[in-house]
């Protein structure tokens, strides 16, 4: 069976140096569970799964404020902490790497999101308050549709996690679905 074409599986920021830091770690299992049941769902239904990652090189080049502000780099191109999770099977998703918390910013994502004439993007990953958050505040911007996998995210502090979901929710920017609900949609 397969889904509607407009669908896309974004998966941010499965990576070692987020998935062992000691916020995620206690997540890693659920988000792991949750991800790799879309990511086999998805490509059941001829759904495009896109990994976006983040990395930064040496030069200061593509650091953030917060990097320049602690004279400290993070996630340099080639240390093992930007590894993707060992557990994730990437084969056939295309990959995009990021260096800000959304996965649009100075990307092209987009094109290729209007490439395959995507309207929603179904998003899994961490961490929430962040690069979950301000990718589907921006997707919204772009006028495509987002629902977030609430099993399939985590945060290092729970409580910002719920509350900007809640907040996205509120909004109408995002829609709040779980794993059962995400399968049982393309799977129909």
């Amino acid at each position: 069976m397969t889904a509607p074409a407009t669908d896309a599986l974004l998966l941010i920021d499965l990576q070692e140096a987020f998935l062992t830091a000691p916020g995620l770690a206690g997540s890693r299992e659920e988000v792991v569970e949750a991800t790799t049941s879309l990511i086999d769902a998805a490509k059941d239904a001829d759904v495009p799964v896109l990994l976006v990652t983040t990395e930064h090189s040496r030069d200061r080049s593509t650091w953030t404020l917060t990097m320049f502000d602690d004279d400290q780099g993070f996630l340099f191109h080639g240390d093992a902490g930007t590894e993707v999770i060992h557990e994730i099977d990437t084969t056939g998703m295309t990959r995009l790497e990021k260096t800000r918390d959304s996965a649009f910013f100075a990307t092209d994502l987009l094109l290729r999101l209007r490439n395959l004439a995507v309207e929603r993007v179904v998003v899994a990953g961490v961490s929430t308050h962040a690069c979950i958050t301000q990718t589907a505040r921006d997707a919204f911007a772009n006028n495509i549709r987002v629902s977030i996998v609430t099993d399939a995210v985590a945060d290092e502090r729970p409580e910002h996690k719920d509350a900007v979901l809640e907040l996205l929710e509120d909004d109408r920017q995002a829609e709040l679905v779980d794993v059962r609900e995400m399968l049982g949609r393309w799977r129909a």
